[in-house]
Order: structure tokens, then C-alpha cells, then sequence
């Protein structure tokens, strides 16, 4: 596997809504903080399984950031603390919010992503500029 310095995005490749949600953060990371990586791919597993997570990782969008694993909305906030613009507002807002009260929120939406955005038959292949920023197989 290779040596991976930056903070990971892991999300589901086939999901529309993740899909959009990766794009939204790469046009903010200005930085190029962020790397991504399908939860479909071997390395994926590979860092989860360093990580013991268990197999539910298609229901949440991760972030490991120095060796720390973060879910659900946990993940989003860390995320948008580090985006350009106005974005780590919500992180400053809402991190203080215990997770069991956030989470539902994730939850419910992340639990009809397919039917509310639909899916795709294969994992997002991004362009050639954007894929230094993925690493997967």
C-alpha cells in the first residue's frame, strides 16, 4: 500500500450523492488537503481493517486523519474545518453537539441516498487532473 501523507476521504464510489460531495470538497480544498478513496477499493479495506472498523462502511462517509478514524458527522465537520470560504463555521457551530444527537441527522439522509440521489453501476472515475488526489486500485 502505498505511504499516504494527507487527510483520507473515504467514500462509496457507486453513490451519487457521495460522488457530489467529493466534488463540492475538492473545489474547496484549494490546499489539496484531502485525498480520496472509493470504500469499494482494496486499499480501502486495507486501511479499515488497520482501523478494526467493521463492515458498515458503505453507510458513512470516513476521514482518517493522523491514524484517527472519524464517521458520520464526526467526518463531515472535521471535513468542512478545513475548506476554504466559510465552511469551518458549521465545524466551530456544531462539533460540541454529541454525536448521538448529530448522527440521526446523517443517518436519515445517508439512508436514502440511493433513492433520494440514485447510483451508478461503477465507481467514479475522475478526470485526468483529479486523479492524483484519489488513490485506490
Amino acid at each position: 500500500m502505498p505511504e499516504v501523507t494527507n487527510d483520507i476521504v473515504l467514500f462509496d464510489g457507486v453513490c451519487n450523492l457521495c460522488e457530489r460531495t467529493v466534488r463540492f470538497i475538492i473545489r474547496r480544498d484549494r490546499a489539496a488537503n484531502f485525498r480520496f478513496c472509493p470504500l469499494q477499493s482494496d486499499i480501502a479495506k486495507a486501511l479499515l481493517a488497520k482501523q478494526d472498523y467493521p463492515d458498515d462502511a458503505l453507510a458513512s462517509v470516513l476521514l482518517l486523519s493522523n491514524g484517527v478514524l472519524y464517521r458520520k458527522s464526526r467526518a463531515a465537520l472535521r471535513i468542512a474545518r478545513h475548506l476554504d470560504g466559510a465552511w469551518p463555521v458549521f465545524f466551530y457551530l456544531f462539533y460540541w453537539l454529541p454525536a448521538f444527537i448529530v448522527d440521526p441527522v446523517y443517518d436519515f439522509i445517508g439512508n436514502r441516498r440511493y433513492k433520494w440521489f440514485g447510483m451508478k453501476d461503477a465507481c467514479w472515475i475522475p478526470d485526468v487532473e483529479l486523479q492524483r488526489r484519489f488513490i485506490g486500485d
